[in-house]
């Protein structure tokens, strides 16, 4: 048989299920102008997205292989392709709606292989005894360890495979991209942070949310890009010391990804509750420049904006702050972090999102508003990571920068007063949702 392996979230080789066929094909990636158009010239995604294309590229020519690199619509590129000449394209699946309506008319041109790689299970694998999808995330993920006794995760190995005749020369540059080039350096080889974070893993339950210490994996801008198997990450954990808190996780992303599958319209909107926040651009102004007065908030938002990143427990902090304290509309925490997040995954973002805000399938209770200051207080007493974001923050005891008494009565120079009263604002928000 003749494929088109249509490389997007797998940029790499090892374990690869698009090279598990045997045959002649015909290896693409397309950058695909709906998407990076609508990006800024600095975004930093896409210095990792070609630089990880070329190192894949490279890596398939000592496979005797190659890579054809397009820059344009993906139904304009299957339509130039003379489909006569193939059997069948191949592709990992992807489950936002902009991926699945692509897909769709790709699959009109051609027949269309779906192979599972970028999450552990297929969309339909876990499902209830009705055949309907869990909403709620422990029985999903009892059903899912289950069924992981008994699936196959062995490595994939590489089958042999002819190159399609094709001019795979380059012509796609970042500028040519409409890009400029970012410095990547700060990115670590994926099976690198794999070996460290496995002799971090027997710590990682206990002390993951504590903002002091790294006993995190790393590896989200690694998986989101597919420059690690899934299965891989979870082969070498699985059976540690501290596995199965990391396994949980992983099995939490799939349950994410999973909802969006089945119900695409969590993209922007609620599933639960009609109120969608108070929008107020003043507010989110004074959020998105980490201006807000709440330090363990701004350090989150800080940390985002200069590095693309953001510790998960202060994610969860930010954005029930965005959300209940500020009442601002998820959707707007939401696109800001899409635009920011190095390890953007929609599926992870969104329905994240809609948890904090108690608009989601099994959400966090409306009632529940996390107070930012004894959050701070508990997983950064001596506001190690807040002076580090926030280094005008120095001089100011560690204790003073957990005490929302201290910053609404203090003049600190460069930085503001809290722009809400927790208390306050938290009374509001569980009056609103709860109407």
């Amino acid at each position: 048989m003749r494929r088109i392996l249509w490389f997007r979230r797998d940029l790499r080789v090892e374990d690869n299920p698009l090279l598990s066929f045997e045959g002649e094909v015909f290896p693409i990636f397309i950058f695909d102008k709906n998407i990076l158009d609508k990006l800024p010239k600095n975004d930093k995604r896409v210095s990792i997205i070609f630089h990880f294309v070329q190192q894949l590229k490279a890596k398939l020519k000592t496979l005797g292989l190659d890579l054809k690199i397009f820059y344009a619509d993906p139904i304009e590129i299957f339509n130039s392709f003379n489909l006569n000449e193939f059997d069948e394209v191949v592709a990992s699946g992807d489950y936002d709606e902009y991926a699945k309506e692509r897909d769709r008319a790709v699959s009109q041109l051609l027949h269309f292989r779906y192979v599972n790689d970028t999450y552990i299970f297929k969309p339909k694998e876990v499902l209830k005894k009705d055949e309907t999808p869990y909403l709620v995330f422990t029985p999903f993920y009892k059903n899912a360890l289950k069924i992981l006794e008994k699936k196959d995760m062995t490595p994939l190995e590489t089958a042999k495979q002819s190159l399609y005749a094709y001019d795979y020369s380059d012509v796609i540059t970042l500028e040519s991209l409409g890009f400029d080039e970012q410095d990547i350096s700060f990115l670590k080889d994926p099976y690198t942070l794999l070996e460290e974070f496995k002799a971090h893993l027997p710590q990682y339950q206990e002390k993951r949310d504590f903002l002091n210490i790294q006993v995190g994996s790393d590896l989200s801008v690694a998986l989101r890009f597919g420059l690690i198997s899934i299965r891989e990450v979870y082969r070498q954990t699985c059976n540690l010391e501290g596995g199965e808190a990391f396994v949980r996780q992983l099995i939490f992303r799939d349950f994410y990804a999973y909802l969006l599958f089945y119900f695409p319209s969590l993209a922007l909107e609620n599933y639960k509750g009609s109120f969608n926040g108070v929008k107020d651009e003043e507010k989110f102004k004074r959020f998105c420049s980490a201006a807000t007065g709440v330090p363990i908030v701004d350090a989150g938002v800080r940390e985002l904006l200069e590095t693309g990143k953001m510790h998960n427990r202060v994610r969860m902090i930010v954005a029930s702050f965005f959300t209940k304290d500020l009442l601002l509309p998820w959707q707007w925490g939401e696109k800001f972090f899409a635009t920011h997040l190095l390890d953007y995954d929609a599926a992870s973002n969104i329905l994240s999102w809609q948890w904090s805000a108690s608009t989601g399938i099994d959400p966090q209770p409306y009632f529940r508003v996390f107070n930012p200051y004894l959050q701070s207080k508990k997983f950064d007493k001596e506001a190690e990571y807040i002076k580090k974001w926030l280094p005008e923050l120095t001089f100011i005891d560690a204790k003073n920068l957990h005490k929302e008494e201290y910053l609404l009565a203090a003049n600190i120079g460069n930085y503001p007063k809290p722009i809400v009263e927790h208390k306050l604002a938290a009374k509001l928000a569980i009056e609103a949702f709860k109407a």
